[in-house]
């Protein structure tokens, strides 16, 4: 087992906490609280570091537990991921667009939003973990508690899903 350093291995790592956080919750504040309180518990598990095979899954495992418990307390399923209309950056959409194209690739972005924020929590966990924090199947299955093949179906499932709902959506009124 390698030597973990607090500094160089698991503060790093707050960012993806922060996300896994903030797609589970959907809140910001939320979600930062979260993420003080998953390297607060890392910190004080610091004897045990030694034992862990990997401190990125336990942390990780440790955000989406808090996570998920701080959901079930507030109930707050309805909330949007982004309460922001700015996170959508100018340099992801197209600068030679016209408004209304920019528009529209703003709507679509947000029914996808939309679309991701009503999959069922362990779909959507899956899909954060996999397509937004590029990790592998066995790094998600190690943080989910599921086996890969689980893993796997979840994620297909999540992109069917969205896809379909996306399809019917922009087919709406054809």
């Amino acid at each position: 087992m390698k030597k973990i350093n607090f500094r160089n291995d698991i503060l790093p790592m707050k960012d993806a906490l922060f996300r896994l956080a903030l797609r589970i919750t959907l809140s910001r504040e939320e979600a930062e609280d979260i993420v003080q309180e998953t390297l607060i518990k890392v910190w004080n598990r610091r004897d045990s570091w030694d034992t862990i095979e990997s401190i990125e899954a336990f942390s990780m495992t440790i955000c989406r537990n808090m996570s998920l418990d701080r959901l079930r307390l507030h109930d707050n399923q309805n909330a949007s991921l982004d309460d922001d209309e700015s996170t959508i950056s100018s340099d992801r959409l197209d600068s030679g667009s016209t408004p209304y194209e920019r528009t529209v690739q703003r709507e679509k972005v947000e029914i996808v939003r939309t679309l991701i924020d009503s999959l069922p929590e362990k779909q959507r966990s899956c899909m954060q973990l996999r397509d937004f924090e590029g990790k592998t199947y066995k790094e998600i299955a190690a943080v989910l508690g599921i086996s890969e093949d689980l893993v796997k179906v979840n994620i297909f499932r999540a992109r069917q899903t969205i896809k379909q709902k996306f399809l019917e959506y922009d087919n709406y009124g054809l």
